[in-house]
């Protein structure tokens, strides 16, 4: 199964990996202790979906930073 990128805002998928290892997410990425549970799931199909944040989203961030303050800033 590969590693999805989805984005955590908008649910849009940016990319996957055409592989699967629990092993490579850990080379990829530096999580500090408990961010693994927050950013990476496993879902019911048993693949590996990474949650990150997508180009359109992070301009919007950056354009209106109290949108941070809000749990779900997309209706």
């Amino acid at each position: 199964m590969p590693i999805r990128y989805r984005c955590r805002h908008c649910k849009v998928e940016m990319g996957s990996l055409p592989f699967d290892a629990e092993k490579t997410i850990h080379k990829l990425h530096l999580f500090e202790i408990g961010e693994m549970d927050e950013f990476v799931e496993k879902n019911a199909q048993g693949e590996t979906i990474v949650h990150s944040i997508c180009e359109h989203c992070e301009q919007s961030l950056r354009q209106f930073p109290d949108y941070y303050a809000l749990k779900k800033w997309l209706q």
